[in-house]
């Protein structure tokens, strides 16, 4: 669980389960709202259920990185999440990938585009 400057201008944030859940993604929102030029990586291998406000939260995050050019990448989504993103009409919403690794190299690749 944690937010790590993963470097400069890399966030990797492990989410906890819920309730902390919710708080790690506000602090997560606050320094983006505050320092922005981020791409950030949310690692889901702790979260088991999502709540609408953390679902929220996350589509405040997509677009605060999105108004600066910037990149949100969830890895580690079990299927039963992935599941709970699905029914709420928000799958294409987000960039999914396999794991940490595979993060960093989309978001590489896409600074290459």
């Amino acid at each position: 669980m944690g937010i790590e400057n993963y470097s400069e201008d890399i966030i990797v944030a492990t989410l906890p389960e819920e309730p902390e859940l919710r708080r790690e993604l506000t602090m997560i929102n606050e320094i983006i709202a505050n320092k922005g030029g981020r791409d950030v990586i949310i690692d889901f291998r702790m979260v088991e259920i999502l709540t609408s406000s953390s679902i929220s939260n996350l589509l405040l995050l997509r677009d605060l990185l999105r108004e600066s050019g910037r990149r949100l990448v969830l890895c580690n989504v079990a299927p039963p999440t992935k599941g709970i993103f699905r029914v709420a009409g928000l799958r294409e919403a987000f960039d999914f990938v396999d794991n940490k690794s595979a993060a960093l190299e989309s978001i590489e690749l896409a600074r290459k585009k």
